[in-house]
């Protein structure tokens, strides 16, 4: 489906209403999707993708999705292909599922493209990573006027995203003055945890606060009272139909049962050893995309300028996940 088929989305809010309705449907466990790419030329493999969106929603049953970011691999990918990207996931979706789509770029007129187009066919919500600010010095009034001016131009419900390979780290105390822009409704900061614990205490009314870290995801739970986790591939990494042990230890946080559901969390440990410790320097991508494949899931290559894995490190991945203890039937 091409975007000139796509009439107008009718918002589920008002800009005025966005905070609320962040607070009332966005949480659960959520996860970064991957991009499957075949073929010569790479091009997006959309049967593969559908695929995978299938089976992430409707078998893992994950609350939503964050579609194309950093894992998706978007710095290789086109505008139209990320617009294209954004429809696929918001069909497969058809409110089983949220979606968050990644509008992150370093040109401000592409983040407002992606945005609006999120915007008019009916994404949930937009996810935009602070600017990368070459030769920046004293830049908590220009990041903040970033956001300003997003806030401004768009209706959309948009969550920040920080991380260290901006260059620097917002502070708690910045990002709590951007949570009162109206339509600001979470952030994906990946930062140390007591940066992001300072954050809950200073704006947790204003802002969902949460971290891509599925190991301190319990803790953030029970501690934190957090309800959103905003996300990394763990979800379906480290899930299948019949073993889906992070879905099952969030349920019985949320519910208050916290020694049941550390004794499901501890239960995934060799899982999570196993697949880190076969996860080759600088091949994050590629390891995670053939881990999915031995999931049954749809992986493929990766684009330049990220590298594949070698058959030696397909060898170590393989014997890392078959001593991983998850269930596959």
């Amino acid at each position: 489906m091409s975007k000139s088929t796509y009439s107008q989305a009718t918002p589920r809010y008002t800009k005025s209403e966005a905070k609320a309705y962040a607070r009332a449907h966005f949480k659960g466990v959520w996860a970064a999707t991957m991009t499957p790419f075949a073929g010569a030329d790479l091009a997006i493999d959309e049967l593969a993708y559908r695929a995978n969106l299938r089976h992430w929603i409707d078998e893992l049953r994950l609350a939503g999705l964050f579609v194309s970011g950093k894992q998706g691999e978007f710095f290789s990918m086109s505008v139209p292909e990320r617009k294209r990207s954004f429809e696929i996931a918001v069909e497969e979706a058809a409110g089983k599922a949220g979606i968050v789509t990644s509008c992150s770029d370093t040109n401000l007129d592409v983040v407002l493209e992606l945005a609006r187009h999120s915007q008019h066919i009916g994404a949930d919500w937009i996810v935009v990573h602070s600017p990368v600010l070459h030769f920046g010095s004293d830049t908590d009034e220009t990041i903040y006027e970033y956001y300003r001016y997003l806030s401004e131009q768009l209706d959309i419900g948009i969550a920040l995203w920080n991380h260290p390979d901006c260059g620097y780290l917002m502070s708690p105390e910045l990002c709590a003055r951007i949570a009162e822009l109206p339509n600001v409704v979470a952030i994906k900061y990946s930062v140390p945890r007591e940066m992001y614990v300072r954050l809950t205490e200073l704006a947790g009314d204003r802002i969902l606060v949460s971290t891509a870290s599925e190991d301190e995801w319990f803790e953030n739970i029970v501690e934190l009272g957090w309800r959103l986790y905003l996300c990394s591939t763990p979800p379906f990494m480290l899930q299948t139909p019949v073993d889906q042990r992070i879905n099952e230890y969030t349920r019985l946080a949320f519910e208050g049962r916290v020694d049941e559901a550390r004794a499901i969390r501890d239960s995934l440990e060799p899982a999570r050893a196993a697949f880190k410790s076969s996860r080759p320097k600088g091949k994050m991508h590629a390891h995670s995309k053939y881990w999915m494949e031995l999931l049954g899931q749809a992986g493929g290559p990766v684009r330049r300028p990220l590298l594949n894995l070698t058959d030696e490190e397909k060898v170590t991945t393989r014997a890392a996940f078959e001593r991983a203890g998850l269930r596959t039937a």
